[in-house]
């Protein structure tokens, strides 16, 4: 991975080499708490070490019964869905196995993507850390009755990715369905590089491995200074931004297999950096489409945004055709990749003529390595942000409100949180 801060020194808001300096030194004891969180294999902190605990032969083998089906759907939500997507996305033009995912429980969405689906051949993999989300849960009990339905045998198609405990364990006991342990001390949207996040990809036979080898490089890259760590360097980077005012960060990859990253990205900054008050929201954009919309925002609008621009530096082109048609012949000879690319450096040079910071990150290819590297450096990017803001990066209180909320509204217990929906302040305009 390749990051340039070039157009994030300077601007306004904007840092300066000396304040590079200074979160520098900062950073230097942030890496030492760090190192002993991994050491310690602390909550968390766990989380970094996954390029050497996860286990990639044991989730082959937990796959390897189901062979090659022409679907497979993960019902999980959130962090037990957003990683897996992200990967499966990616690599998509490497497989013939389609990848579907039931992360949200609207009722439509899912009827007709279960419509959709060749049940008969689909593999269902239900992910929850507890073995108790309801959404999951709820969606779960539907996709199995529509396998009954269909004359279909759930138990022979189906897996689970859960804790020790929870009704997804007790599951998969009753019925000997094959299972895979979540890691410990791992939150959910740091899964990405484990059984969470990998299972659909060893489905669709992608390289697993390489994920793994990717990330392993992204870790050996940490260190005491965030001129010889990309990773460390965006975090801390981010960090002093928003500190200045830049209290929103827009993740826009160029490419459209990158999509599910953005969004994957959001969760993992929004869920850990949201706290006491502080953090900076994450917004999801594709380039080029949204040059088109939003960009008019970040190069106009107020002065408290961050550009994030993602690209490969390699990727599979299609030429454009000659045309005489008028004003537009310096297109012929070119390619739509070769237009990306024009608009990339074109978005990032109007935002930097406007003095508005933008980082630019680049990966080799969109490839298994590439995708591992990634994935770990914005998480390592993450956990330095927290240490950096003195956040307590691995919790996440707001959604276990909500969580709690629904399920007593839902008659699943007696919360507090439930009953504060009573106390909504109504004020219609029909």
């Amino acid at each position: 991975m390749y990051l340039d801060i070039g157009n994030a020194l300077g601007g306004s808001p904007g840092l300066t080499e000396e304040t590079l300096d200074h979160l520098d030194e900062r950073v230097g004891l942030a890496h030492e708490r760090i190192e002993q969180g991994r050491a310690d294999d602390e909550h968390g902190y766990a989380a970094l070490n996954l390029p050497k605990t996860v286990d990639t032969d044991a989730i082959r083998a937990a796959v390897e019964p189901f062979g090659t089906p022409e679907a497979v759907l993960t019902v999980g939500i959130g962090g037990s869905a957003l990683g897996a997507a992200t990967i499966s996305a990616a690599l998509a033009d490497q497989t013939d196995v389609e990848a579907h995912f039931l992360d949200n429980v609207d009722p439509e969405d899912t009827a007709e993507l279960l419509d959709s689906l060749p049940l008969d051949d689909t593999v269902v993999n239900v992910v929850s850390r507890s073995g108790t989300t309801a959404e999951t849960l709820s969606n779960f009990l539907v996709v199995r009755e529509a396998m009954d339905d269909a004359g279909v045998d759930w138990t022979e198609q189906t897996f689970v990715t859960t804790g020790d405990e929870g009704n997804l364990r007790n599951l998969a006991d009753t019925h000997d369905l094959p299972s895979l342990k979540v890691p410990e001390g791992v939150p959910g949207r740091f899964s990405a590089i484990s059984t969470v996040g990998l299972a659909c990809a060893a489905l669709q036979g992608l390289d697993i491995e390489g994920v793994v080898a990717g990330a392993q490089t992204a870790m050996d890259d940490l260190s005491g200074s965030l001129y010889e760590s990309p990773a460390y360097a965006y975090g801390a980077v981010c960090y002093g931004l928003a500190e200045r005012g830049a209290l929103t960060n827009a993740m826009m990859p160029y490419a459209e297999s990158l999509e599910y990253f953005a969004e994957w990205f959001a969760q993992l900054w929004a869920e850990s950096l949201g706290k006491e008050q502080v953090g900076q929201t994450p917004a999801r954009a594709l380039g080029a489409t949204d040059q088109h919309s939003q960009l008019q925002l970040y190069r106009a609008g107020p002065r408290d945004k961050l550009v994030t621009l993602v690209r490969p530096r390699e990727r599979e082109d299609i030429d454009i055709p000659e045309t005489d048609l008028e004003g537009l012949s310096y297109l012929g000879g070119s390619g739509l990749g070769d237009l990306l690319d024009a608009e990339f450096e074109a978005t990032e040079a109007s935002l930097a003529a406007e003095g508005r910071p933008n980082v630019r990150i680049e990966i080799d290819a969109v490839d298994a390595e590439n995708i591992g590297e990634l994935l770990y450096a914005m998480e390592a990017a993450t956990v330095m942000y927290g240490e950096l803001a003195g956040l307590s990066t691995f919790t996440q209180p707001a959604v276990e409100w909500g969580k709690k909320a629904a399920r007593g509204l839902l008659g699943g217990g007696d919360f507090a949180e439930a009953d504060a929906v009573a106390d909504k302040r109504t004020f219609e305009i029909e």
